[in-house]
């Protein structure tokens, strides 16, 4: 498979925490601060929404089963709520879209909405105006980029941010080839251990499962203020309020 060079990458983005202990990009704990989905048992479901189109279902299945081998948390594909193009959330659980998004800039973008230390409902939008083009129409990518963002809406972090070391073996680590060797396409061990610490206390409530429309969500010409790096530096933090007391924070990977 060609080999696409750290300035040719173009995104994966993540949108998860308050501003008060952000967590360094490169934090060797890749949990994003203990933020968590509620819930009073485990293992617990969440819901995934199916916005995407035929080319993208098979890929949508693979990182649902992925994930459910986690011992803490399982996925079910459901029946889409939302438009892929506008990617409105539902409360309760994440809804997943594809769309030609445009000249954006990013590949990908998890975005979660956080009350407190919960996470009440999250998004992915995968971008099928690079995933058309040579370089990112490969099943390694679609698998890696879709699998990294689902991650990111139980409260993951990256594992590693640099592309050219050697791949980790999970979906977590950037890299410049998903083929590897280590593939670096579906979860590894570390990812769920690290899922067991942080949903290994229960909570008296729960934000999970629940259907009902969620709050507007936001787009790349509606993030708020950037709070960290620069798209100079190649990564981006923004904040905003959804104006219905949960914070957004949407972190993106800029093409260089």
């Amino acid at each position: 498979m060609r080999k696409v060079s750290t300035r040719r990458w173009l995104s994966i983005g993540l949108a998860s925490m308050l501003v008060a202990g952000l967590p360094s990009i490169a934090a060797a704990n890749h949990s994003w601060n203990g933020y968590h989905w509620a819930r009073t048992s485990n293992p617990f479901t969440v819901k995934l929404g199916d916005n995407v189109s035929s080319t993208w279902d098979r890929f949508l299945g693979t990182a649902s089963s992925d994930w459910s081998a986690s011992s803490v948390l399982d996925t079910s594909i459901a029946l889409g709520g939302t438009r892929p193009r506008s990617c409105r959330p539902t409360t309760g659980r994440d809804e997943i879209c594809n769309a030609s998004y445009g000249n954006t800039g990013w590949l990908g973008v998890a975005q979660i909405w956080i009350s407190g230390k919960h996470i009440t409902q999250g998004t992915v939008k995968v971008n099928d105006y690079y995933f058309n083009q040579p370089a990112y129409d490969t099943d390694s990518w679609r698998q890696l980029v879709i699998c990294q963002e689902i991650g990111h809406t139980f409260g993951l972090d990256h594992q590693d941010t640099n592309f050219d070391n050697t791949n980790l073996g999970t979906c977590m680590d950037y890299t410049s080839s998903p083929d590897g060797p280590p593939s670096n396409t579906a979860p590894n061990k570390h990812d769920y251990d690290e899922l067991v610490t942080i949903y290994k206390h229960l909570d008296s409530s729960t934000t999970v499962g629940q259907t009902t429309r969620g709050s507007a969500n936001l787009d790349g010409r509606a993030w708020g203020r950037q709070i960290q790096d620069s798209k100079n530096a190649g990564t981006s933090l923004f904040a905003k309020s959804d104006g219905r007391g949960n914070t957004v924070f949407t972190f993106v990977i800029w093409a260089k």
